[in-house]
């Protein structure tokens, strides 16, 4: 038993176990954890279901190593497609066309572009299937888990994802080859391009697109809708902001793949590289999950990203932005907030900007004759999305920060590409470059936004730092969303999220007697 001061030095001790039954049945019914068959009709409506549409479920080493799959699973199945073959597609080693890779795809940017001698490593996002962002692989490893516990059944339930963008349309996208019916809830002022897609993959649009009022930082309005649809014992709400699996899932799949890239470009340069830092803007905490193995294996460290018009984190802000794809104003449950080490903001006008420079012929023309860049790093520079150009400026600031070399590398993810945003990068000229960006207006984006990238708006963090972030989450999660109080303080502990590990191997073996029984049915 241990003791944990809660709130501040004036606020309680309180006792806490180890292994509480309390929180353990809160893992199960809140937060999808269960490592049992909950409800044998359900899953046996799931075998019945599967066998028909002949879907097969991957473990999660599979995703995480999918060289030990055989490729003729995913025969000639349209990478963008609804087709149940994609599930074996649910993970890194994919090319643009859909073809498996020996390594993910990847940049290392340099100083030309950067500025700085540390390598910054950039692994892409967009080549997932059907939503072509890696959020598919979070709504993956929520749903699966449900299905193969007994806990989701996909011939009565309405799989309800409650998202900023990506992770919704992630959602939809499994549910409709896991042969359930899937709603979307996400911001109204998110581009235009999500709600295209949406439009094209929900069975009912109309009913099945949920319009939350605001943008990036209005979260709690998306909770709020999720809280009316739950009234009906027929919508099963996965939320990614607690939905433990998405921590799981990013551990486990995703932290391998990074490992897996960095191995690679440290042996490709010839130098022992040290993998220095990670960063990851927040949004669910889904995706940071990877630091934490990271941290595990090369003692790497965790940076915390979000946008400086809300500066949650850095300062207990509030606010809005357009890094689409990062929720703020809380702290997502599954964040795990005690194994982080810095925390920066980076401004939504860095990354509209830079996504204009980017993608455009004159921004392109800067990079290759003003500045040295080479071609296929220029044509790499397309799949950044705005939160990909978020992670790379805070790789920028934290190799500066820390006083990196050339033997520190860095590492991040492009959540999702270019391609999502031609409605925003018009916004953006139309606004801020009367329509068309000019070679002036090139130069003074790179000077402002890539030439001089600062120290500023950033923070290493103290246990002090730590605490503070940790407890913010306390009036999301106790006071609004009812979590036990004794699992929000456990989470403190990093006891509790080696614990959590576990589970991985469980759902494994359930996913293999799962899908022997629906190949037997």
């Amino acid at each position: 038993m241990g003791k944990v001061t809660t709130g501040g030095d004036r606020c309680k001790t309180v006792e806490v176990t180890a292994v509480d039954t309390d929180i353990t049945n809160a893992l199960e019914n809140q937060f999808g954890l269960a490592d049992r068959l909950v409800d044998e009709a359900a899953l046996e409506n799931s075998v019945r279901r599967f066998a028909e549409r002949g879907i097969v479920l991957p473990t999660f080493a599979q995703l995480a190593d999918p060289s030990t799959v055989d490729e003729g699973l995913v025969g000639d199945a349209d990478p963008q497609g609804a087709d149940p073959r994609n599930l074996w597609r649910v993970h890194w080693y994919n090319d643009l066309a859909g073809n498996r890779v020996s390594v993910p795809n990847h940049v290392v940017l340099t100083k030309e572009l950067t500025g700085v001698e540390s390598p910054i490593i950039v692994v892409f996002g967009d080549r997932f299937p059907m939503i072509t962002a890696h959020k598919v692989l979070a709504a993956y490893s929520c749903l699966a888990p449900r299905v193969v516990t007994g806990q989701f059944d996909p011939t009565r339930h309405r799989a309800i994802w409650p998202s900023t963008g990506n992770y919704a349309r992630g959602g939809i996208a499994i549910s409709r080859i896991m042969a359930s019916r899937g709603v979307a809830i996400l911001p109204e002022g998110m581009s235009q391009e999500r709600f295209d897609w949406l439009d094209k993959w929900c069975e009912n649009p109309a009913e099945d697109v949920i319009r939350t009022h605001g943008t990036e930082s209005n979260v709690k309005e998306i909770y709020d809708a999720c809280n009316e649809l739950s009234l009906d014992p027929e919508n099963f709400v996965l939320n990614q902001f607690s939905e433990f699996g998405n921590h799981l899932g990013h551990y486990t799949v995703t932290g391998r793949a990074l490992a897996h890239v960095f191995e690679h470009v440290q042996q490709s340069s010839g130098r022992d590289l040290n993998l220095a830092a990670f960063t990851s803007a927040t949004g669910s905490a889904g995706t940071i999950a990877a630091g934490d193995r990271l941290k595990d294996e090369y003692g790497t460290k965790i940076v915390a990203v979000e946008a400086l018009e809300c500066p949650t984190m850095l300062e207990n802000g509030y606010g809005e932005h357009n890094i689409q794809g990062i929720g703020d104003k809380h702290i997502p449950l599954i964040h795990n907030v005690m194994n982080s080490d810095l925390v920066v903001a980076i401004s939504d006008r860095s990354t509209d900007d830079l996504d204009v420079l980017f993608n455009t012929d004159a921004g392109r023309r800067l990079l290759a004759d003003r500045h040295g860049i080479d071609e296929a790093t220029i044509d790499a520079l397309s799949h950044f999305g705005f939160s990909a150009i978020c992670n790379t400026l805070a790789a920028i600031k934290t190799a500066r920060m820390l006083d990196l070399g050339e033997n520190d590398a860095l590492i991040t993810v492009a959540t999702d590409g270019g391609a999502l945003y031609p409605s925003e990068r018009a916004k953006t000229l139309a606004t801020r470059f009367g329509g068309e960006l000019s070679e002036a207006d090139a130069a003074a984006i790179y000077g402002e936004h890539l030439a001089n990238v600062s120290t500023e708006h950033m923070i290493e963090m103290t246990e002090a730092d730590r605490r503070r972030v940790f407890n913010l989450g306390y009036y999301t999660w106790v006071e609004q969303q009812g979590t036990p109080f004794e699992l929000f303080e456990e989470r403190r502990h990093q006891s509790f999220w080696r614990n959590l590990r576990r589970y991985v191997g469980v759902w494994d073996s359930m996913i293999s007697e799962f899908n022997e029984r629906v190949a037997s049915a």
